[in-house]
């Protein structure tokens, strides 16, 4: 029953945020328009509900090219890859805010695991590849929440990035969002937003282990 209630909150929500952010996207889009590659919108395959593709939104806050270069899917701390505008957006996460066009169509939702690039996607378990998007892929998630500052964990292993995400990131981040499924309401939606607001004034915060205190134990 909460995923009908779900879906029309998600397109109210979805709708209203569309019309109250119309002005300050205004001001965003020119700014891309007129620096780094004048890219305004970066579209991109992920993996979604029920593991079939569908094409991301995004502002563009990295070179067109960067999937390719460097380490590839994984950003790091100070990635010369992001543009000088795009480091501001990815700071306040105002570069995920297009993705309300992907709750609008249906391909996402506002709370749920984060979609995945398939590279990333393929690293997890088979269990977890098997059962993470039994529920729609969201905006913001408890993942997104738990690993608020992923580019800080990786910049600052002392192991290469791609294996610190696939030996610590990738195992954790799929328990948290199997924990999710678990606790499946709109209660833990609720929370989860409260949440995701809370870390970007306070990106070190434990808070989230207080609120769900039965969370899977933390590993990194």
């Amino acid at each position: 029953m909460y995923r009908i209630v779900k879906r029309l909150i998600d397109i109210i929500i979805s709708a209203g945020a569309l019309l109250i952010l119309l002005p300050l996207f205004i001001p965003i889009i020119i700014l891309l328009r007129f620096s780094g590659e004048g890219e305004i919108f970066y579209f991109q395959k992920r993996v979604g509900y029920k593991n079939k593709f569908f094409d991301i939104w995004k502002f563009a806050t990295m070179l067109k090219n960067s999937p390719n270069m460097g380490t590839g899917s994984l950003t790091l701390r100070n990635d010369p890859r992001v543009t000088r505008v795009g480091r501001i957006l990815r700071m306040t996460k105002l570069n995920e805010l297009p993705q309300i066009m992907n709750v609008l169509i249906g391909n996402m939702s506002i709370v749920g695991p984060r979609p995945q690039m398939k590279v990333d996607f393929d690293v997890y378990s088979d269990y977890v590849r098997e059962h993470i998007y039994d529920v729609p892929p969201g905006i913001t998630g408890i993942g997104s929440v738990i690993f608020r500052d992923e580019e800080k964990l990786l910049s600052e292993s002392t192991i290469p990035p791609r294996e610190y995400y696939s030996k610590v990131i990738a195992p954790y981040k799929g328990e948290l969002e199997l924990w999710y499924q678990r606790n499946f309401s709109l209660i833990t939606d609720i929370k989860i937003i409260f949440l995701t607001a809370w870390v970007i004034i306070s990106p070190e915060s434990d808070l989230a282990y207080k609120i769900f205190k039965d969370l899977p134990v933390r590993k990194f």
